[in-house]
C-alpha cells in the first residue's frame, strides 16, 4: 500500500468532524485532513430538512441541509482537506491508519487521530422485534435519504416506533413525503422531547403518541400490512393496519475503529471512555461528537468538536498522555455520564475554555451550553427535583439538585467539584439520592382524531425498584 503523512486526521465530516477540522486549523495546525465515506459532507444535517440546527454554536438557526453546507464550506475555507468517498478499514500495526477509496487501498499516518464517526439507530434486529421480514422497515436515516435526497416514495401508513426528538423529526418528513403518520409509540410513560412538543403533533399531523406501548409484531409478505402494538400496562394487544414501520432513537455509538484500534469503551455510553480532554485509552486518538453516546443534537456535538482542539494541541506540542485515570461511572437509575475518565490534574489544563465558551447553571439541561469542566449525563427514568450525589468510596464529593433528569435528554452536571477527586483513590460514581417519580396513571387528550394519552405525577423515592 502506498502511504502519507499527516498532522491530524480526523474521520467523519458529520458537524463534530468537520467543526473540530477547522478549529485545528484555526489554530495553526499546519495540515489537517477529513476522511469521509459518503460522497458528500455534512453528516446527518445533509438529509434533515426542517429548521432547528446550529441555534448553539452559529448562534442562529439553520435548516439542516443549509447547516451542513455552511459547516464543509468554513472547514474549506480554513484549509482543511476533505477526502470523500474513502473508508477508514482499520490499522496497521504500526499505527498508520487502512484507507479504501478511488485511489484504492492506502496508508496514512497521523500525529493525532480524531474520530468523529457519529452514532446509528439500531435496526429491527437488534431491537428484536418478531415478525415476517416484509419491506418497509427502516431507521429514521434511511427514510430522511430516501425523502430528501433520493426523492423516492416510501409509503401511505406510517407507525413511528420511539418519542424522542429525531421521533418528532420523522413526523415531519413523512409528512413531506405524503404519508400519514397513524400511531407513534414509546415504551416509556412519556415522550422524550421538549414540553408541548406531543401536543404540537397531535394537532399538525393527527398523530396518536401511545405511551407504555410495544410494537410486538410486525406482518406481512412483501411490503408491511400491520403491526401488533402490546399496552405494557394491561397486556392487551391489537393491530394497526400500515406499510411502513420507522425505527428511531435505540442509538448506538459507531465505535468499531475505536475497538479495533484498542481504546476501551465506556459501558454505559457504549461509545470510547474519554476525560475532558476527550482523549481516549488509545495515545493520540482523541473522541468527539455522538460517537461519544447517542445522540445529542447536530449542534451540541459541533461544540465536541471545537472542543477537542485544545487537547489535540497539547498532544502534538509533546504533552503527556494520561495512563492513570480515575473512571466515573453512574448508578441506577441513571443511564450514562461524559466525560467518564478523570486523569491527572495537568490533563485537565488541557481542557481550558475556548474563547466565546460559557457556564451556565447545572440544572438549565442544555449540555451545548456548559461550562469545559462539566460533565453530561442521562437517566433511564423520568425523574422530577433530583439531587444528585458524586461518591469516591464513601465520601460525598458534590451534591446538586437538578429540575429533572430523563431518558433521550441530558441535563449538566457541574465540574467544579474535580478538584476535590482524590486521584490515588477509588473509582467515582454519580448517583441519585432523592426525587420524584411519575406514576403510571393516565389521562387521555384528544385533538381531532389524535389521542394524546399522558401521565400525572406522583412522590416516590427513586431508589426504590419496581
Amino acid at each position: 500500500m502506498s502511504g502519507e503523512h499527516v498532522t491530524v486526521a480526523v474521520i467523519g465530516a458529520g458537524p463534530a468532524g468537520l467543526s473540530a477540522a477547522a478549529e485545528l486549523r484555526r489554530r495553526g495546525v499546519e495540515s489537517v485532513l477529513v476522511i469521509e465515506r459518503e460522497q458528500q459532507p455534512g453528516g446527518i444535517p445533509r438529509h434533515a430538512d426542517h429548521q432547528g440546527f446550529g441555534l448553539r454554536d452559529l448562534r442562529r438557526v439553520l435548516p439542516g441541509p443549509e447547516y451542513a453546507r455552511h459547516l464543509a464550506e468554513r472547514a474549506r475555507r480554513s484549509g482543511v482537506v476533505l477526502r470523500l468517498g474513502t473508508q477508514v478499514t482499520g490499522w496497521r500495526a504500526d499505527g498508520a491508519l487502512e484507507l479504501t477509496g478511488p485511489a484504492g487501498r492506502t496508508a496514512l499516518v497521523a500525529e493525532a487521530v480524531v474520530l468523529a464517526t457519529g452514532c446509528r439507530e439500531r435496526p429491527r434486529s437488534a431491537r428484536l422485534i418478531p415478525g415476517t421480514r416484509p419491506q418497509g422497515v427502516m431507521t429514521t436515516g434511511t427514510l430522511q435519504q430516501l425523502v430528501h435526497l433520493a426523492h423516492e416514495p416510501v409509503g401511505r401508513r406510517a407507525v413511528v416506533v420511539g418519542a424522542e426528538h429525531v421521533a418528532f423529526s420523522a413526523l415531519a418528513t413523512l409528512a413531506h413525503a405524503g404519508a400519514r403518520t397513524v400511531a407513534m409509540t414509546t415504551e416509556l410513560a412519556h415522550h422524550q422531547s421538549f414540553p408541548g412538543v406531543a401536543v404540537g403533533a397531535a394537532v399538525r399531523y393527527r398523530v396518536s403518541l401511545q405511551t407504555s406501548t410495544r410494537v410486538s409484531a410486525i406482518f406481512g409478505t412483501e411490503r408491511v400490512t400491520a403491526v401488533e402494538l402490546t399496552d405494557l400496562d394491561s397486556g392487551t394487544a391489537r393491530r394497526v393496519a400500515c406499510d411502513l414501520v420507522v425505527l428511531t432513537a435505540d442509538w448506538i455509538p459507531d465505535h468499531e475503529l475505536a475497538v479495533a484500534g484498542g481504546a476501551s469503551l465506556d459501558p454505559g455510553t457504549r461509545g470510547p471512555a474519554v476525560d475532558h480532554a476527550l482523549r481516549t485509552t488509545r495515545p493520540g486518538l482523541f473522541a468527539v461528537g455522538n460517537l461519544l453516546h447517542g445522540a445529542e443534537p447536530a449542534d451540541v456535538a459541533a461544540l465536541t468538536g471545537r472542543r477537542v482542539a485544545a487537547g489535540v494541541i497539547a498532544h502534538l506540542a509533546g504533552g503527556p498522555w494520561p495512563h492513570e485515570r480515575i473512571p466515573v461511572t453512574v448508578e441506577a437509575p441513571l443511564h450514562w455520564i461524559t466525560p467518564n475518565a478523570l486523569s491527572a490534574p495537568s490533563a485537565q489544563s488541557a481542557a481550558s475554555a475556548l474563547p466565546g465558551d460559557s457556564a451556565v447553571s447545572g440544572d438549565s439541561g442544555d449540555p451545548g451550553s456548559s461550562p469545559r469542566d462539566a460533565f453530561r449525563l442521562r437517566a433511564r427514568e423520568d425523574l422530577r427535583d433530583v439531587r444528585l450525589e458524586v461518591r469516591q468510596g464513601s465520601s460525598i464529593v458534590h451534591q446538586q439538585r437538578l429540575v429533572r433528569v430523563m431518558p433521550g435528554r441530558s441535563v449538566t452536571l457541574r465540574g467544579d467539584w474535580v478538584a476535590r477527586v482524590d486521584t490515588a483513590g477509588p473509582a467515582l460514581a454519580v448517583r441519585v439520592g432523592s426525587g420524584r417519580r411519575r406514576r403510571p396513571r393516565r389521562a387521555t387528550l384528544r385533538t381531532g382524531s389524535a389521542t394524546l394519552r399522558s401521565r400525572s405525577v406522583g412522590l416516590v423515592d427513586p431508589r426504590s425498584r419496581r
